[in-house]
């Protein structure tokens, strides 16, 4: 069964759905007045680059290893930056709703993955940029998967 099930990168729609989430998703963050004094400097690529970091997470190409630096180069973004749960609560909250309005499935089994992938990230990513954090400097990009529900295709 394992061969027939499709990554969540393949059953979201691949690179297109993900670049349309990022965009609609930063579209919104630019425009929090939570999220937008953290995001206000991002570079152009920004969006393009946690398109292909999610890509990956979801089982897609290792762009981000391959060509951005994996995830120690997540990591670099994320050191010192203080994000406060907030502002952690407020990305999932915006993330979740930019997957609806970008088009990405509503099914429960891809939603509830993407969302736990969401949780699990977000709080890392708080706890990695606290003041005096020290988190594993190498650790793998993490490929996320189904959970305990893969896909009804029946």
């Amino acid at each position: 069964m394992a061969d027939t099930v499709p990554t969540l990168y393949d059953w979201c729609g691949g690179t297109d759905a993900l670049h349309r989430l990022t965009e609609v998703f930063y579209d919104r963050v630019l425009a929090d007045p939570l999220l937008e004094p953290v995001f206000r400097h991002m570079s152009p690529d920004h969006r393009d680059h946690v398109a292909r970091w999610l890509g990956e997470v979801f089982g897609g190409p290792t762009d981000y290893t391959d060509e951005l630096g994996g995830y120690p180069a997540m990591l670099r973004h994320h050191i010192g930056v203080g994000i406060t749960e907030e502002q952690r609560s407020r990305w999932a909250a915006l993330i979740a709703l930019s997957a609806d309005d970008a088009g990405l499935p509503d099914d429960p089994e891809f939603r509830s993955a993407f969302v736990a992938y969401v949780e699990w990230g977000t709080r890392l990513a708080r706890a990695n940029s606290a003041p005096g954090a020290t988190p594993p400097p190498d650790a793998p990009t993490p490929r996320w998967g189904w959970g305990e529900a893969p896909p009804y295709t029946g």
